[in-house]
């Protein structure tokens, strides 16, 4: 259980943390939210805190870490950051107090790191999740005196989010065998039913959630609809063209990056095309040079821009539109993190949401489903490489039925391998299997349905934006694209006609989608995200002609 405290207590705490915060590390003043996630973790809780780059996020762990006794350990998916972060902390507290363990270090390194562990010297040790697939890493662990566990790009842990990761799942059999320290779940971008699946993932017991404010205000937003795909490529090279300073151009397939970055070349600009078939040292060199400022522009697919921190990109160009809003949130957050104004501009055409569904996928064969879990039955613990002995199928395929499996609760991940989970039969794991199948690709459908409605919207962008992420927001922002051409006296007007009993975070029950959340209230409708199919649009018309539709009470929406 989470651990409470009197008044006084805390205030003592709070008061340690800002004393910390300042006098290790020159934090003379804290972000909205940092003091209070600091001092919940400082007093044993667990947190999961989602907050912008650049609002601080790291120093939510760090802090709590020098305050507590033993060694944090901190999951970060990267190499390139855990370096980064290595060489800050050390620069704070002086050599040795930081220590990473990851494929790219020698041998010599990685062995001084176990020491620093082993003999407490170490304040922070960095792994990538991969490395806890090991147990031999479980058990050096398990033998020191781990005082917190920090969770970088927490959203990667939940298969609703949108840089799924399955080496983050094993996390939460993780935490429970070093005793369930104190969990810091940190993240930039999350919807409230990613949120709840990373609490539920991780296995967080009570935590303190502290999500800020989604919106950048310095952030333009804006969108153009086509109808051709010629006219949508041209649009996107001659609109790239013309912007001032360093910007990113996200498209959808690798040979996209490769054709736009070379005919932005043709026009005088220097470029980069980054996708994740590219040798990890060139990826790696086209980072160190965006970083540097050698480069106009970098065309990529998704895969470039996790722990990136360049301040001054001044605009993100969508070629194409995204598969989710959590995606597209992410993207363009890459953009300003100076506070100084970014272009923001989208690039849609409804043709491409066929490709964002495609790239979504069905439910995998029954057939498929049923071998995997008979060859888990029978062998386990049994690891994914041996495992794929049995099954006869790629890597790829076999991973996607394992992830399905693990998520509808018929087996489970250990360190020792899949195992599993006693008194179900194959065919009872193949339908359980579906079910999960059915609710994920529901959402997914929702999902690249609210990419769609965000495209197309004729109220104000950044309200469509926000209200995704259950945070409500002004009809007029006055600094997108349908704002500068609405005005915003209609806009406003709009804003006067929402209903006010239905306030953004109401659970709510509805008769045939089961329970929900409330996300929006607009003059019409209502947004909702239920959790077995996703966001739905419910007519506000149909809300009250028939009383017993959605249920807002307690009562009902807690059932």
């Amino acid at each position: 259980m989470a651990t409470t405290t009197t008044g006084e207590t805390m205030q003592e705490s709070e008061t340690s943390v800002r004393s910390t915060a300042r006098d290790v590390f020159g934090l003379e003043e804290l972000r909205e939210g940092q003091d209070e996630a600091m001092t919940a973790v400082a007093e044993g809780r667990d947190v999961l805190a989602v907050m912008p780059s650049g609002h601080g996020k790291s120093a939510i762990y760090q802090v709590p870490a020098v305050m507590r006794q033993g060694t944090a350990l901190v999951i970060s998916p990267l190499v390139a950051l855990q370096a980064d972060q290595v060489e800050g902390l050390e620069a704070e507290l002086g050599p040795g107090r930081a220590v990473a363990v990851n494929s790219s270090l020698p041998v010599s390194r990685v062995r001084a790191a176990w020491d620093a562990l082993a003999d407490g010297t170490a304040t922070f040790l960095f792994l990538a999740p991969e490395q806890l697939a090991r147990e031999d890493t479980i058990e050096r662990l398990a033998g020191a005196e781990v005082s917190l566990i920090a969770v970088d790009e927490a959203h990667c842990v939940s298969a609703w989010g949108h840089d799924f990761r399955p080496d983050y799942l094993a996390l939460g059999e993780t935490i429970r065998r070093l005793g369930h320290p104190a969990v810091v779940a940190l993240t930039a971008t999350a919807s409230p039913d990613t949120r709840a699946d990373i609490i539920d993932r991780l296995g967080m017991d009570d935590p303190v959630e502290v999500v800020q404010s989604f919106d950048r205000p310095n952030l333009h937003l804006a969108a153009t609809h086509h109808s051709d795909p010629d006219e949508q490529h041209q649009a996107v090279l001659e609109q790239v063209a013309s912007l001032p300073g360093t910007g990113l151009v996200y498209t959808g397939t690798r040979r996209d990056t490769e054709t736009c970055a070379a005919e932005l070349a043709e026009r005088g600009l220097t470029t980069a095309a980054y996708h994740a078939g590219r040798r990890a040292r060139d990826r790696d060199a086209i980072h160190e040079q965006f970083l540097a400022g050698e480069l106009d522009v970098v065309v990529a697919t998704s895969a470039f821009g996790m722990g990136i921190d360049k301040p001054d990109v001044r605009y993100v160009v969508h070629a194409q539109v995204p598969g989710s809003l959590d995606s597209y949130y992410q993207e363009i957050g890459r953009a300003g993190r100076d506070g100084e104004p970014a272009t923001i501009h989208l690039h849609y055409r409804p043709e491409d949401l066929g490709m964002q569904r495609y790239f979504a996928g069905g439910a995998p064969a029954s057939e498929d489903v049923r071998t995997v879990f008979a060859a888990i039955a029978e062998h386990g613990p049994i690891r994914p490489a041996a495992l794929r002995e049995h099954t006869g199928l790629s890597a790829r395929a076999q991973k996607r039925v394992t992830n399905l499996l693990e998520h509808s609760g018929t087996i489970t991940v250990r360190r020792d391998g899949l195992r599993a989970r006693s008194g179900i039969s194959a065919d009872e794991a193949e339908r359980a299997a579906s079910d999960q199948a059915e609710t994920r690709e529901a959402i997914d459908d929702s999902r690249i349905e609210r990419i769609r409605a965000y495209a197309e919207t004729t109220s104000c962008r950044r309200r469509a934006l926000l209200t995704y992420f259950g945070e409500d927001a002004e009809a007029y922002c006055g600094a997108c694209d349908v704002c500068e051409s609405t005005g915003a006296e209609e806009l406003q007007e709009e804003q006067a006609q929402r209903p006010d009993d239905f306030p953004a975070e109401t659970a709510v029950v509805h008769r045939e989608f089961g329970r929900g959340t409330v996300m929006a209230a607009e003059p019409d409708r209502l947004t909702v995200f239920f959790e077995e199919v996703g966001y739905r649009d419910i007519a506000l018309a149909a809300i009250r002609e028939d009383e017993g539709l959605l249920d807002r009470s307690e009562e009902g929406a807690r059932g």
